[in-house]
């Protein structure tokens, strides 16, 4: 589904970077997201909400997790920092934060909180990746909305990840800033640039939470995929661009690597 915000000008108020579009191929448009739908077991996936759901619960009312950072780079001026929304991490980095280190599988083990989960954990091993890092679950039992957030800067930085759903209670959206449109993912999964546009979720008065795996795409998988010359950051919205021109696998393409 896609709509227009009200801002009359929604990168008036940018933090910390120029309301400028870095260069992408023209093919690509914003907002996006190459759903991943197609590439999982979806069935499998929803059978696991109601599983996921109670152990969510028992951590809410057992533990204290940390909150989710949008990082410095909001929409709106104000709104970086802490919303409230709860992470539980499956896998635990031996360095320092850091986000570019989310796809190093050689730093990222799994956790204690990762046998509370087992069945996601199974699950989670038979989508397409050779290895996985950060592996997270986000939850909030509470009406806040996380703000329209940028996760870096680096256009030329990509990283493989999916992000995913057991329901679709959590409004997940991708926004363009510059026009104002924004677009809620429609399915169970998508891949999404995470610099040259905006995301984050509206607020829901139900539990609502996902997941996002990181690490790096098994050979075969990342074959399947085309890559712009320029801007390696818009990879997923190149992507979702052959779909809606109708050429589902990009064949053809004149900027495959």
């Amino acid at each position: 589904m896609t709509k227009q915000i009200s801002n009359a000008d929604p990168c008036e108020s940018l933090v910390g970077e120029s309301s400028n579009p870095a260069n992408v191929d023209p093919r690509v448009l914003y907002p996006s997201y190459k759903s991943f739908d197609e590439f999982v077991d979806v069935e499998r996936l929803r059978s696991l909400d109601g599983y996921l759901r109670q152990r969510i619960k028992r951590h809410i009312a057992e533990s204290d997790d940390p909150k989710f950072f949008t990082g410095p780079y909001t929409m709106l001026e104000g709104y970086a920092g802490r919303p409230g929304s709860r992470m539980i991490y499956l896998t635990e980095s031996s360095l320092p934060d850091s986000y570019f280190d989310l796809d190093r599988t050689d730093i990222w083990r799994r956790s204690a909180a990762a046998t509370e989960f087992a069945l996601l954990m199974e699950f989670i091993e038979t989508l397409p990746f050779s290895g996985t890092g950060r592996i997270l679950i986000m939850y909030d039992d509470h009406p806040r909305e996380v703000p329209a957030h940028r996760d870096h800067t680096e256009t030329e930085i990509l990283h493989d990840f999916i992000w995913f759903r057991t329901n679709q209670i959590k409004p997940f959206y991708m926004l363009n800033c510059e026009t104002g449109e924004k677009k809620t993912v429609e399915g169970y999964s998508a891949w999404f640039d995470t610099v040259n546009q905006f995301h984050g979720s509206t607020a829901v008065s139900d539990l609502s939470f996902s997941f996002r795996v990181d690490g790096i795409f098994t050979e075969e998988f990342a074959a399947r995929i085309p890559r712009p010359q320029i801007n390696a950051a818009s990879t997923p919205s190149y992507w979702a661009s052959f779909n809606e021109q109708g050429n589902n696998d990009a064949k053809g393409s004149d900027n495959l690597y």
